[in-house]
């Protein structure tokens, strides 16, 4: 084991500790990332490095318990929510959905997927819980059809979010979500988002709680995951800084979320598993040190060590994964990605290949708000990288890429 900054035994080096601030803060000198909060740790260690500012134009200093919209990242926190209904047995992987989601009964898929929305033939087979927690029950944002009547469909019927208007309440965005064909029949392709939102449904829906009031009673209290949620309360907000979306041709610095009156001020109408949480470093750090450790935390059992085998190992065939291959073989931003090397489990992206610094197992995702969360068991890592600059610019992209380059230098036993 090497010496740390402070003469402690580590399991990073100092020189790589160090080389970690530097590169962090030349992003934020560089002027294009206002402020980030950085949490690593191995074993016992844990490193946060705060740097920046709340505004891009000063303001208040970024601190360790500043508080960011978690966007994509939010998918492998609520996934839980899921698998504690497993592990008790209130749901079971090959459990048709239609009794709590009657609105995906019978299902039409398009032929073709640019085809128009009548074009279709009826599902093979009806939706199971398995095809929504790998995300493959048929439906989806996919970054390869834009453009096409379906993704169209999906956009105008406000079924995503960081759309100009918020996503209805659940009951209406299920109607709706009923109206459309599956752009592919169950089971057979892995599709980005709608699943993860589908997710908080059914677990409303089965345990007859809102979807935030069961994550706080088993995942977020038992964590000690305080500042956790899906909107922020009015005695924190000043703990939010505003969320950026940079003119991608001028990189000029334009507010797509304010703090006070934006849209994680008040409790939203539908509870986004898939972008919705709103975080701290130090609550998604006890999150993925219970993955690490098995389901375990501080004596807390969130999750049995199966569960947790089974959201991070991948679940997905190489044809069930050809629209996240397609993702980040065409997308050059989200390549970034620490999650862009290979499948899929639940709620998380899992590496199955090297194609940078970390290793294969590797289990968590990127978030589009400028966020990075994920666990590595090989080296007993966990690293998380939060920032307030959304990625309409690669400015957030490439701070994420070189926190993960400098982290992987600094392991050392």
């Amino acid at each position: 084991m090497s010496l740390d900054l402070t003469g402690r035994n580590s399991g990073f080096s100092g020189a790589g500790l160090r080389r970690i601030r530097d590169v962090l803060a030349r992003h934020v000198d560089s002027g294009k990332i206002p402020g980030l909060v950085a949490l690593f740790s191995r074993g016992d260690e844990t490193h946060v490095e705060a740097l920046g500012t709340m505004l891009h134009d000063g303001g208040a200093p970024m601190r360790r318990d500043t508080i960011f919209r978690m966007a994509s990242t939010s998918k492998p926190v609520t996934v839980a929510a899921a698998m504690i209904l497993l592990d008790e047995c209130r749901l079971r992987l090959d459990d048709v959905v239609e009794p709590w989601l009657p609105e995906l009964a019978d299902r039409r898929v398009l032929k073709r997927i640019d085809g128009p929305l009548d074009d279709t033939v009826p599902a093979r087979r009806p939706i199971t819980v398995r095809d929504v927690l790998t995300s493959t029950f048929g439906l989806g944002m996919d970054m390869t059809a834009l453009g096409t009547p379906i993704m169209n469909a999906v956009f105008e019927q406000g079924l995503t979010p960081n759309l100009p208007e918020p996503m209805p309440e659940p009951d209406e965005w299920m109607r709706r979500l009923g109206t459309l064909p599956l752009m592919h029949q169950p089971g057979e392709r892995w599709q980005y988002q709608i699943s993860s939102d589908l997710l908080g449904v059914l677990v409303a829906r089965v345990t007859g709680q809102s979807f935030e009031t069961f994550l706080r009673e088993r995942v977020f209290d038992p964590l000690g995951m305080k500042d956790t949620g899906f909107h922020v309360p009015a005695e924190k907000i000043d703990r939010l800084p505003p969320l950026y979306t940079p003119d991608p041709g001028t990189g000029e610095f334009i507010v797509w979320d304010a703090a006070e009156g934006g849209r994680h001020s008040r409790p939203p109408a539908f509870q986004d598993g898939g972008g919705g949480l709103v975080s701290t470093a130090d609550d998604y750090h006890a999150y993925f040190r219970m993955l690490l450790n098995g389901g375990a935390h501080e004596g807390e059992r969130i999750l049995s060590r199966p569960a947790v085998e089974l959201m991070t190992t991948n679940r997905l065939t190489p044809e069930q994964n050809a629209a996240r291959t397609a993702m980040a073989r065409d997308n050059v931003h989200v390549s970034f990605g620490q999650g862009q090397h290979g499948g899929w489990g639940m709620g998380m992206a899992v590496r199955t290949y090297r194609g940078d610094y970390a290793p294969l197992g590797q289990f968590g995702w990127d978030g589009g708000s400028g966020t990075s969360t994920y666990a590595d068991p090989h080296n007993g890592l966990t690293g998380i990288l939060l920032t307030q600059v959304g990625m309409s610019t690669p400015d957030s992209a490439r701070v994420i890429h070189d926190f993960w380059t400098t982290l992987y230098q600094a392991v050392e036993d």
